[in-house]
């Protein structure tokens, strides 16, 4: 990877601090055991209630987190719980307890939107200006639950929760120059149908195409069990609630590496150029000139939302965390190892 001799998590920089950082702190806190220098926690709540889903970043990272949704398990392992109804991200409908990349650390001289806060593929023209080009994401995981209940059970994210993503940045001079469209070349996902004995792990590559593009979809490729369109019990080809696996995300020049392993299977590897389309329906030059950072977490897939003809899975919940809990409506995940650009 090739990154700017600068130092991206400035701890000692001045940072505005949020007034809601100790709300439901426990400790020890996640960056006792993982590094989170470069990374931003969304949860899903408004504790200050301004109508904006929290966020906390910089040198708030170091002492941060909370007893529902990101806090530390007895094991030292992290977890990220989210229900199904929650405040969340203005471009989804969907609540989360995840970390988004920030390459700037705690230096908030660099603006969120910023070059140095993202990173690039070698194909982009301006690839010297970003933070780094390509980069890698490490995790060994394990699914603890996903939501039970959907209205829509046919509709593929029914079930589901997203563990790991690259997320490509939405700016409206590349949306009208037709070059990028902020969607998601990697998301990964793990699904578990109601009453049956496996999950399935599969990740999924949206072509890079514009909002009202008919050809803009999600395609999922196999890892371990079914991909999400297929309903039928996995059995041991699957992977089980609780048990480990762990993913390896590489980007390299232009190449996207992805390796996944776990103790009961042989491991699976995938090879994707970001710089050119993946079939005919997609953009000829795929990913080539947008702006990247990864994701982390449980990015819960079972949304509330019926409308969407794909993402309007209907599942229940009431916004009340303890309740939707212990009804069986949200998602967990604990992580054992979590490594960013190491």
């Amino acid at each position: 990877m090739l990154k700017k001799n600068r130092l991206t998590a400035a701890l000692l920089a001045v940072v505005p601090m949020v007034t809601f950082a100790n709300n439901g702190v426990v400790e020890p806190v996640p960056a006792d055991n993982f590094d989170m220098r470069n990374w931003k926690i969304t949860i899903p709540s408004d504790i200050n209630e301004d109508g904006i889903v929290d966020e906390i970043e910089g040198v708030a990272m170091m002492s941060y987190s909370h007893k529902d949704f990101f806090h530390l398990d007895k094991a030292g392992s992290l977890v990220f719980e989210v229900q199904n109804q929650a405040i969340t991200t203005k471009n989804s409908k969907n609540a989360r307890s995840e970390l988004r990349e920030m390459p700037r650390g705690a230096d908030f001289s660099i603006d969120t939107a910023d070059k140095e806060n993202q990173w690039a593929l070698s194909s982009h023209p301006n690839a010297n200006e970003y933070s780094a080009v390509g980069g890698t994401l490490e995790a060994t995981l394990k699914v603890n639950h996903v939501p039970i209940n959907a209205k829509f059970p046919d509709k593929y994210p029914a079930y589901s929760v997203v563990v790991g993503q690259i997320h490509a940045k939405k700016h409206d001079e590349l949306i009208k120059a037709g070059t990028g469209y902020g969607n998601e070349p990697l998301k990964i996902f793990y699904k578990k149908f109601p009453g049956q004995e496996m999950g399935s792990v599969f990740w999924n590559y949206e072509r890079n195409l514009e909002k009202s593009d008919p050809n803009r979809a999600d395609i999922a490729y196999p890892v371990w069990g079914n991909t999400w369109e297929n309903s039928a019990e996995p059995g041991k080809a699957g992977i089980a609630l609780g048990e480990e696996f762990s993913y390896r995300v590489e980007v390299k020049e232009t190449m996207m590496y992805l390796t996944f392993e776990t103790a009961r299977h042989d491991k699976v590897t995938y090879e994707i150029d970001l710089s050119k389309g993946v079939d005919k329906l997609d953009s000829p030059t795929g990913y080539a000139e947008d702006d990247f950072y990864f994701k982390a977490g449980a990015y819960g897939q079972c949304s509330v939302s019926e409308s969407h003809v794909v993402w309007g899975t209907g599942c229940a919940g009431t916004g009340d965390f303890a309740t939707d809990k212990k009804a069986g409506n949200y998602s967990s995940v604990t992580f054992s190892q979590l490594d960013l650009n190491k």
